[in-house]
């Protein structure tokens, strides 16, 4: 459910309204029941799943129902205020830590979950509940003990690999490294086959203005970065660059790269939610438990109205059905 006190509460709600997405997976929510009510009852919609106690023994066995609330949470909700608090990371943490052990379980655990989808969080409620994580993405990759790993954003015309995830801009140029910039190569090219991407075609964007200009801007470009496209290149995986950042999305949008990976976090946001506003999905590359994610955050400013928008969250559903049907098929 991410923060209950953002907009996950009300984009779940809207989003298993969708029947389309239902009819084809089983629902396990982790997180408020009584929020999720509230939420049907501001934005007038029906509801459409059956509590249980977290805790209780029928929580361990075989659920019948299409969707379940996974409700563990005994503090008073109704008049949570929609701002970071210690609450919020105390229980958006907690959530998303069950949904992990569950997707850890045997195939055969009634437990068991084929794909995480997370609604967001708010780091400062991480914080001010004691937790130091920069995001979902690093609480992934140590609880699944992935040191290869990277944020891919999949929308329909722009998918994106960031090299460095949360990560100061000043700190930057201290933390990239070749291996760095080859693992994103490598797991860009991983991530389109696993889309059906049969040939990806991968574009890599400079850290400087204009790629460097040459070494004049800036030498990571020739120091790192070219280094690490060739070694990929002499992997077998069809890569160019280093590309000036402020051309290069708009030849991939245009079709002529599958995949760009770049630099830095906003480097490579900044086109994709311009480009696809309410349908890209972040997509946790690199570990084994299939992990999706609304490209937006929790909207502290909207949480209070009813108009939150559920389009990014429903992409994410069907990306991570997608991927988890593909696993069934095809596991590694």
């Amino acid at each position: 459910m991410g923060d209950p006190a953002g907009i996950g509460p009300q984009i779940i709600a809207k989003t298993l309204q969708n029947t389309a997405l239902t009819e084809h997976a089983r629902f396990v929510i982790y997180g408020s029941n009584t929020l999720l009510n509230l939420a049907c009852d501001a934005c007038k919609l029906k509801l459409v799943w059956d509590r249980v106690d977290a805790n209780s023994q029928r929580a361990q066995k075989e659920i019948t129902s299409n969707i379940i609330v996974l409700d563990d949470t005994e503090d008073d909700l109704h008049h949570l205020k929609h701002k970071p608090s210690k609450l919020g990371g105390v229980l958006s943490k907690r959530w998303v830590e069950t949904a992990i052990k569950d997707a850890q379980r045997e195939q055969s655990d009634p437990r068991h979950i084929d794909a995480v989808v997370t609604a967001p969080i708010c780091k400062e409620s991480w914080q001010e509940a004691g937790y130091n994580w920069p995001g979902h993405t690093e609480l992934f990759a140590k609880r699944t003990q992935s040191k290869r790993h990277a944020m891919m954003f999949v929308s329909e015309h722009l998918k994106v690999v960031l090299a460095t995830c949360h990560i100061p801009l000043m700190k930057i140029r201290d933390e990239l490294t070749i291996g760095k910039v080859h693992d994103a190569i490598d797991l860009a090219n991983d991530g389109c086959l696993q889309l059906g991407i049969s040939k990806p075609k991968i574009a890599v964007t400079g850290l400087n203005p204009h790629a460097g200009e040459g070494g004049i801007l800036g030498d990571e470009e020739s120091r790192l970065i070219e280094p690490a496209i060739k070694l990929a290149s002499n992997n077998g995986i069809d890569v160019h660059g280093p590309f000036p950042a402020d051309t290069i999305f708009n030849a991939a949008i245009r079709g002529k790269f599958d995949v760009v990976v770049a630099m830095y976090h906003d480097q490579g946001l900044i086109p994709v939610k311009l480009s696809a506003p309410n349908s890209a999905v972040n997509w946790t590359v690199g570990i084994p438990i299939t992990r999706t994610s609304p490209d937006h955050g929790t909207a502290f400013d909207i949480a209070h109205s009813n108009d939150a928008n559920p389009d990014s969250l429903q992409h994410a559903v069907q990306l991570a059905m997608q991927l988890a049907q593909t696993k069934r098929l095809h596991p590694c």
